[in-house]
């Protein structure tokens, strides 16, 4: 069943990508009416949430710099202009990290875990729960995402 939820998360991911690549870098980081962030900060926030949700909340080390973490947690906002090479950094994390996450849940890196309650109102109490919950959160960015593209390119019109 994991193997299979991790699948789903890494079609999302793909599909993300694809999203990423079919935009301009002006469009990633312009933050459309009506929103309070833009497609690149959610397409980060995923990589961040998961190193948070697994790593962090196990108290293992994240397997990326904290670069990447901190100004795309949950609660945070766009600071920067994210410029075409970071969004590259960030399309390589996006696939490095579920790849690497399957290899640390298979090894029982994530023993440690405080349980942790979601916006959703879902509580986690183990990586392999939060795993599970990506399949949620991930598509749920994606969708945002997406809906921040469509009015993008209907502002440009």
């Amino acid at each position: 069943m994991m193997e299979y939820l991790l699948n789903v998360t890494r079609q999302t991911r793909e599909n993300f990508i694809k999203l990423i690549e079919s935009s301009t870098v002006d469009e990633l980081n312009a933050i459309p009416q009506g929103f309070n962030n833009n497609i690149i900060w959610n397409f980060a926030h995923i990589v961040a949430s998961q190193q948070g949700l697994c790593y962090l909340l196990a108290n293992a080390e994240p397997v990326i710099e904290s670069q990447y973490i901190a100004p795309f947690r949950k609660g945070t906002k766009p600071e920067k202009f994210i410029e075409a090479e970071e969004i590259n950094t960030i399309k390589e994390l996006m696939r490095s990290t579920i790849d690497q996450l399957e290899q640390d849940l298979k090894s029982d890196k994530f023993i440690n875990f405080t349980p942790f309650k979601t916006h959703y109102g879902v509580e986690i109490k183990n990586a392999d729960e939060a795993a599970q919950f990506f399949v949620v959160h991930d598509a749920l960015h994606y969708g945002i995402a997406s809906a921040m593209k469509r009015v993008i390119i209907n502002n440009e019109k």
